[in-house]
């Protein structure tokens, strides 16, 4: 079997949550499949800079073939664009355009998938709103596999996006939250689909004291792992905490791992690591009272099942429905929905240790059970064979003539999204399965 990955930016240092799992998807289907990466030569996901070069090259043993960026975002053309799609009547035209203007632009990739889909057996298409994805699920649709990767947000209403979800062969959807989501906005039901996620790479030995005394760990902390960002949920974190420490005589510190794009408050509960390497972030972790997740939109969560590997509970924002539900599914994670909820989850966990001690390892079973490598694999090469047995279910459909693409017709996107119910997926349980 010979499979092609397609997606935005590659690369061993590229630490993107889409790419990660891109990346991670690739080295472990390697073992039972020829993978070829189709990329860009992008390493900026802002302004798709063409900073690597073109052409072929070998990443932790897969074949990389890159394609230069026909044009760098302009920010400001982008948030223009996207004012209008999300915020206003519009038409399909201006969705085509928006897509255009995110990027990465690149016509050499997608005329390199319409030629792989003469050689590969499926093409996994990573981040549906993307421009390679979208391009290249429409040239190479009957071979398509679709990882969207998507979130609550305005995007997932753009009409431009129906289509697709309906049109390709199958999709590999990270959480029941984000199906649900993808279902109802789309009517792709009888599109073959599985709920698989991620796994991660795991260390077998963590070392919890190390990253304290490294780092100078003195105090109780919860820690967040991430980019640092509001459209992470950063900003209300800091508030959030800040409010906490100041009528709390606990001293609990809030660690940070990640890269900030937003400034960090000058307080001496609040440590920045700054970007550490992947053993230092698993100590860490390990040696952390909780691991917090402030973001509003996820497909998953990659660093909530890593903290539930290492037996750590999570503290979830709870108008994020992924997070939601994947801590009610694992039964080891607490959620808040403003700052007194917030210091109540801290309480809990903290008054508590012997909660905390079952909600980790609540978490670790739920990672064991439905996250590991192997399980992971199956699901995808089940998918595989599902597809080979049967034909497409539907054909994609074609874009509308010149004169339709322009009629402003379209509802802005944000209200197609406000319009679906919100809240953790309901999943039905076979009679043999039994709560966690």
């Amino acid at each position: 079997m010979k499979l092609a990955i397609v997606v935005q930016r590659y690369g061993a240092d590229i630490s993107g949550g889409a790419e990660l799992h891109a990346r991670y998807v690739a080295e472990h289907l390697s073992k039972h499949a020829e993978i070829i990466v189709l990329t860009t030569c992008a390493r900026d996901y802002v302004t798709w800079r063409n900073e690597f070069p073109a052409g072929m090259e070998t990443v932790n043993g897969i074949r990389v073939e890159r394609f230069r960026v026909s044009r760098e975002r302009e920010v400001h053309d982008f948030a223009r664009r996207q004012q209008r799609v999300f915020h206003e009547v519009h038409s399909l035209q201006d969705e085509l355009r928006w897509l255009d203007s995110e990027g990465p632009t690149s016509p050499a990739l997608v005329a390199r998938v319409r030629q792989a889909a003469t050689e590969c057996d499926y093409l996994l298409f990573f981040s549906v709103r993307y421009y390679q994805a979208y391009h290249g699920a429409r040239a190479a649709a009957d071979r398509a596999v679709l990882v969207p990767t998507a979130e609550r947000d305005p995007a997932l209403g753009l009409a431009i996006f129906g289509p697709i979800f309906r049109g390709v062969r199958g999709i590999m959807y990270n959480s029941f939250e984000e199906r649900t989501l993808i279902n109802a906005v789309s009517g792709n039901e009888d599109v073959p689909g599985v709920v698989v996620g991620i796994g991660s790479e795991i260390p077998e030995r963590v070392e919890p004291a190390r990253a304290r005394q490294k780092f100078s760990l003195e105090n109780p902390f919860v820690i967040y792992v991430g980019r640092i960002d509001a459209n992470k949920g950063c900003a209300e974190l800091f508030d959030f905490f800040l409010s906490y420490v100041g009528s709390s005589r606990r001293p609990l510190d809030l660690v940070l791992i990640g890269s900030p794009v937003l400034q960090i408050p000058k307080h001496p509960r609040i440590r920045h690591l700054g970007f550490v390497d992947d053993q230092d972030k698993f100590d860490a972790i390990a040696a952390a009272d909780a691991l917090v997740m402030p973001s509003y939109y996820e497909s998953l969560s990659m660093v909530a099942l890593e903290a539930w590997a290492l037996g750590r509970p999570v503290v979830a924002n709870a108008h994020c429905d992924v997070l939601v539900g994947q801590s009610l599914r694992s039964n080891a994670g607490l959620y808040y929905e403003d700052a007194a909820e917030f210091a109540g989850a801290l309480d809990a966990l903290l008054d508590a240790p012997a909660l905390a001690q079952a909600l980790g390892r609540n978490g670790r079973e739920y990672f064991t059970r439905h996250y590991t490598w192997p399980v992971i694999e199956q699901t995808y090469l089940d998918m595989f064979a599902r597809l080979s047995s049967e034909p497409p279910r539907r054909r994609m459909e074609p874009l509308p003539g010149w004169l339709e693409r322009r009629r402003r017709t379209l509802p802005p996107a944000e209200d197609v999204v406000a319009a679906i119910p919100a809240g953790p997926a309901v999943v039905r349980r076979r009679r043999t399965e039994v709560p966690a």
